[in-house]
């Protein structure tokens, strides 16, 4: 089905405003909202606020006023039909009297799930559905695979010199890459919900987990792997809680002394079953997230959980940053043993765009079987 110009151009709108909010909308997706006159001139604009509160349909209603009435409406996903901690905004547009809604992509959420569409042209609202659907799903991937495979968006992040060392033989890392290239990395962690990391990362670099990017006040969750609870006397890992909360992932711990130690720190300790390596089953800590609403998580080290990711088949991008410079052989390795033993067994991965970050690079994959 073709679409007219102007509808395309308005919902590009509206996909650019959804994708501002990516990282800071949990437990919500970010959705865009764009409500224009029978002339076209935009009454309003929003997308869905920090948190998730409020959606983006209920903001612009509030910003177009009275001028709402008769209105188009463009939107990034199917409007909620159902009420939860906020009206429907199904039904808020129906109040609103507005005259038409074009969707870009239905909900897949079955509270929604064609509901809220059916809501809209039960009240007499011209619907059209399915304006640049494709844009729509990439831009909230995690959302839809939350839904669809009980899972996050997983992206790997690593940072290594151009023989793909990520620390020399003492573990001195820090700094690999030049600050455009870190600037890149805390942009990338303000788009995602979550930053993981595994024990050994957080012990050797005591990383914050946070983004640090002028005007971003927003900070998503930092999720430990930590199988055996080796971070419970490390304070650092605290700093700031309460506007960063902090999750960890462990074995099934018989040391309540510990997991007690860390929760009264403000830390949410869960435990789940080991996977054959004896290490925390990702696949499980990833159906977790999904269930708490998480859509998007960074995973930014080290080597063996990265590894962990890659063998489970358990991610959809990678972000590979390099600095041109050798460490040699006795540097530490940016990926663990695969255990790889023939060519048709590789990893394989579909670049997508390098970016040029001062001398460093920035080179983004996909799951080439995703």
């Amino acid at each position: 089905m073709q679409h007219s110009q102007i509808d395309i151009w308005h919902m590009k709108s509206a996909l650019n405003l959804a994708r501002t909010g990516l990282g800071r909308t949990y437990p919500n997706p970010s959705v865009g909202c764009v409500i224009v006159d029978n002339a076209d001139y935009i009454l309003a604009r929003a997308c869905t606020a920090d948190m998730g509160r409020p959606h983006a349909e209920t903001s612009a209603i509030e910003l177009a006023g009275e001028s709402v009435k008769g209105a188009t409406v463009y939107v990034t996903l199917e409007p909620c039909a159902h009420v939860g901690a906020t009206g429907s905004c199904a039904d808020a547009l129906v109040k609103a009297q507005v005259k038409r809604v074009v969707i870009a992509i239905q909900d897949p959420d079955p509270r929604v799930a064609g509901a809220g569409v059916k809501m809209l042209e039960d009240a007499g609202v011209d619907v059209t559905i399915g304006v640049l659907a494709d844009e729509a799903y990439k831009l909230n991937e995690g959302y839809f695979l939350s839904r669809e495979q009980g899972r996050p968006l997983v992206t790997l992040k690593t940072a290594t010199t151009l023989d793909n060392k990520i620390a020399t033989a003492s573990g001195e890392s820090q700094w690999i890459t030049g600050a455009c290239a870190r600037m890149r990395g805390h942009l990338e962690r303000n788009q995602h919900d979550a930053i993981m990391v595994g024990v050994g990362t957080a012990l050797a670099d005591k990383p914050n987990l946070r983004g640090r990017i002028n005007g971003v006040h927003y900070q998503g969750i930092r999720i430990l792997c930590d199988t055996s609870l080796k971070i419970h006397d490390s304070d650092w890992f605290f700093d700031n809680i309460d506007q960063s909360p902090v999750w960890i992932f462990c074995g099934l711990v018989k040391n309540d002394a510990k997991v007690k130690a860390l929760e009264a720190k403000g830390a949410k300790v869960i435990r789940l079953s080991r996977d054959e390596n004896g290490q925390v089953d990702i696949a499980k800590a990833l159906s977790y997230m999904a269930i708490e609403g998480i859509t998007r998580v960074l995973v930014e080290g080290g080597s063996t959980l990265i590894g962990s990711f890659i063998k489970h088949n358990l991610y959809d991008r990678m972000l590979h940053f390099s600095n041109p410079s050798i460490i040699g052989a006795d540097g530490l390795n940016a990926f663990p043993a695969l255990a790889i033993d023939k060519l048709d067994a590789r990893v394989k991965l579909h670049k997508t765009e390098t970016i040029e970050l001062g001398e460093d690079r920035l080179d983004v994959y996909r799951n080439y079987h995703r």
